[in-house]
């Protein structure tokens, strides 16, 4: 266990909010060590040479950093004589395995996405099909539209999410492609809703793909695919499973269905993404479960997201989170999958 005491170094504007917020054992105004650096002979102290002052004030002269650590800053800390070591990731270790009140929070999140993703489909649903497209409550059904419910629902129950993804037909088959325009009937329509909640700052994570009305066969087979390789990895997932096996296993059941992966005409189909990410205090933490090296441990929390993208036919994508377990893993997703709505 780390008892090395943690210092806050704010800006009078943040002051108060740190001392009352962050869990650190002191919160120090950098202001003071500006003015230290100031009264040495530096005309125009930076963050940097503040820092400076509190180390040398602590008799400290190595430091410690992530690899994301900022150049400018680690420029001038070296130029002031400190040593810097760059620490793989993961930098903070113990983000790695979620406490028992982690995994609470993260399923809290996880419950108010559902309530989300029951708007959002719900609305696809009661929709009326006229002139190949979506027609709700008066008006056509848009991407736009949904997300702006999907907003409305996770701010009245405390999450905020940002770039929602509701991607209709080959909108869907770029996987990062928030989606835009009408939506419409037997097309694939992926949501994707990552909001963190405000109170807690842990984030939920959900995905489904829905059809309106009947799916075609193509579009069908490739939903039970995913569904298939998503059941496969919840069956290899376990402590001391390596991330990249699992998601060879998936990429191998999505084969043995059928469905290769490679480039066709300059754009690349299949699957091409991980299975699956860390998730907590940020959307994507480690371990990764995906051709990266991780192993799984008990107590990881991990996202579970096969997809399957043909511009020709449409992309699907189906998300649960799961907790790592001894024996296997639990997941932490109530939501139902259902194709057609």
């Amino acid at each position: 266990m780390n008892l090395e005491p943690k210092i806050l170094l704010m800006s009078d504007l943040e002051l108060d909010r740190a001392r009352a917020q962050a869990a650190v054992d002191t919160v120090l105004p950098i202001r003071r060590y500006e003015d230290r650096a100031k009264a040495a002979g530096l005309e125009r102290p930076g963050v940097a040479d503040a820092l400076c002052e509190l180390l040398e004030e602590r008799l400290i002269r190595s430091l410690l950093v992530p690899g994301g650590f900022a150049v400018e800053y680690a420029d001038r800390l070296r130029e002031r004589g400190l040593t810097l070591t760059v620490k793989p990731e993961p930098f903070f270790e113990g983000r790695l395995v979620k406490s028992p009140s982690e995994v609470e929070a993260i399923t809290a999140a996880l419950r108010r996405t559902e309530a989300a993703m029951d708007a959002a489909v719900g609305a696809i649903r009661e929709a009326e099909v006229r002139d190949d497209l979506l027609w709700w409550q008066g008006r056509v059904l848009t991407a736009e539209e949904i997300k702006r419910l999907i907003a409305r629902q996770l701010l009245d129950d405390g999450l905020i999410a940002q770039h929602t993804i509701v991607a209709c037909g080959e909108d869907g088959c770029d996987p990062h492609n928030e989606g835009s325009g009408p939506l419409r009937p037997g097309r694939s329509i992926i949501i994707d809703i990552f909001p963190r909640d405000m109170e807690t700052r842990y984030f939920g994570d959900l995905t489904r793909t829905v059809v309106k009305g009947r799916a075609p066969e193509a579009l069908r087979r490739i939903y039970h695919a995913v569904l298939a390789g998503q059941e496969c990895a919840f069956r290899s997932i376990r402590d001391g499973a390596e991330g990249e096996v699992v998601h060879q296993a998936v990429q191998r059941t999505l084969e043995e269905n059928g469905f290769q992966t490679g480039e066709v005409d300059g754009r690349m189909q299949g699957f091409f993404h991980g299975t699956g990410h860390g998730l907590g205090l940020d959307i994507h933490e480690l371990p990764r479960v995906s051709k990266a090296k991780a192993t799984l441990r008990a107590g990881n929390v991990v996202t579970v997201e096969p997809g399957l993208y043909y511009p020709a036919v449409g992309g699907v994508r189906i998300e649960d989170v799961v907790v790592v377990t001894e024996g296997g893993c639990r997941n932490l997703t109530k939501y139902p999958k259902e194709l057609e709505v």
